[in-house]
């Protein structure tokens, strides 16, 4: 019942093709600091856990922004970063 009284919510990616399939890209973003864990078993400090989620937060919202990676790197080591501020439409 509930379903049917949000289905154009529920299927709004079958409409608008901007929508993802899916509400999963929190688990994605999560995906890279579960395999680090699961790889080397831990974090070897608080520091480079937290430089590693800043890393990953930095490269991750890059793609959600769809600018190209390396790119992105070259401006940031040449002491231009790329802003990462939301876009207007």
């Amino acid at each position: 019942m509930r379903l049917h009284s949000q289905q154009a919510a529920v299927l709004g990616f079958m409409h608008d093709f901007e929508v993802p399939f899916d509400n999963n890209q929190a688990e994605r973003d999560l995906r890279m600091m579960k395999l680090k864990q699961k790889i080397s078993g831990c974090f070897r400090s608080e520091d480079g856990a937290r430089m590693f989620c800043r890393i990953r937060g930095y490269l991750s919202t890059l793609r959600k922004q769809h600018i190209n990676l390396f790119d992105a790197l070259v401006a940031l080591f040449s002491g231009h970063p790329v802003s990462l501020e939301p876009q207007p439409e």
